[in-house]
């Protein structure tokens, strides 16, 4: 299948402004695609940027079928752009899409749309420092009826805009919350699908510790409420002695983070000792307060690496590093970010350039 591309009138052409902030600008054109049971994925089309036509009985409006991506296009010096392991998220799409009873997309076709819809707007693609430009991939069951079922008609489309730091602070620590109360997904259920659900439900806790002074909870796991998962937007990472990484297990309920992945695969090129455990909170404050955990950061594709230098667990703060941001964190995000600017060298194959 082709992917046609529609003309934009000129008139509607807009720009890149110069000042934006995350998730709240976006580019000219979009990609979309329809499925239909017994037809299959049809009318490839990239299109001018606009609102979506639903029947107030869709399925996503009722019963929730809904999946998103996120990655980003890096403007390198030399004017070409880059994209951070695009074929990764596709999978993850994918992954999330069987979990969520929906038809996967073809791989090459997506990997196909992302590149013409980046080098269409390239315009779009800031060269700030620490700017890019933010992807959105997602897909919505669209089937007009009411009644519990999988959708049998579906809308996947992907959208662009300029991004800069997710957090307002930019490279400083974050304030983090353990919520011993609230829960958000457990193992056999959706978490580590990337869908609107496992956000939604994050939305009272993450209401009620920004309004303490805290930007972003963590979680705990729900059958015991005792050992650690992810942020609300982000894996975590804990730093030993300033020598070992140590992350959360993948358990059934954690996101399989692109990012998480990325910094486990290139740490201990930077020799760093890694590790993929089951944490417990207990131990994990008690090697706060002992000296032993030497720095905390969260990881994820909007933020890339974010330092934590306070944690809050049972109404206790834990103070990380002074509250200052560590040099663990400091080369991890150095080293990654100039694989994505194309200022390092990628020895792992994870760049996908767009001229």
């Amino acid at each position: 299948m082709s992917i046609e591309v529609l003309p934009l009138d000129a008139d509607k052409r807009g720009e890149c402004p110069q000042e934006f902030s995350f998730g709240a600008v976006f580019s000219d054109h979009m990609f979309r695609q329809v499925f239909d049971k017994g037809v299959g994925w049809h009318d490839a089309q990239i299109v001018p940027y606009q609102a979506l036509q639903l029947d107030p009985s869709a399925a996503v409006l009722h019963y929730s079928q809904e999946i998103f991506e996120g990655l980003k296009a890096y403007r390198r010096e030399d004017g070409k752009i880059n994209l951070f392991r695009p074929e990764a998220n596709c999978r993850r799409f994918n992954r999330s899409a069987a979990r969520m009873v929906m038809p996967e997309v073809e791989e090459s076709l997506h990997l196909e749309a992302l590149k013409k819809l980046v080098k269409l707007d390239a315009a779009w693609v800031p060269s700030k420092d620490g700017s890019s430009l933010y992807i959105r991939p997602a897909m919505i069951a669209t089937s007009s009826k009411l009644g519990l079922g999988a959708s049998s008609q579906y809308t996947h489309f992907i959208i662009t805009g300029p991004s800069g730091a997710y957090f307002a602070g930019g490279f400083n620590p974050i304030a983090v919350y353990i919520t011993d109360e609230y829960r958000r997904a457990v193992a056999g259920g959706v978490g580590e699908a990337k869908t609107g659900g496992n956000y939604a439900a994050s939305l009272m806790a993450s209401e009620k510790v920004a309004e303490l002074g805290y930007s972003q909870v963590l979680w705990l796991d729900s059958i015991h409420g005792q050992y650690i998962e992810e942020v609300g937007a982000m894996n975590i990472c804990f730093v030993y002695e300033g020598k070992k990484i140590v992350t959360p297990a993948l358990s059934g309920s954690i996101l399989p983070g692109i990012t998480r992945d990325s910094i486990l695969k290139l740490a201990p090129t930077l020799g760093y000792e890694v590790s993929e455990e089951r944490m417990d909170v207990n131990q994990v404050v008690a090697d706060i307060e002992s000296g032993k955990i030497t720095e905390v950061f969260g990881c994820g594709t909007a933020a890339v690496i974010s330092p934590v230098g306070k944690l809050c667990f049972m109404q206790k703060d834990y103070v990380v590093n002074n509250n200052e941001s560590g040099p663990v964190s400091k080369h991890l995000y150095d080293q990654l970010t100039g694989i994505q600017y194309g200022k390092i060298e990628d020895p792992f194959g994870w760049i996908t350039t767009i001229d």
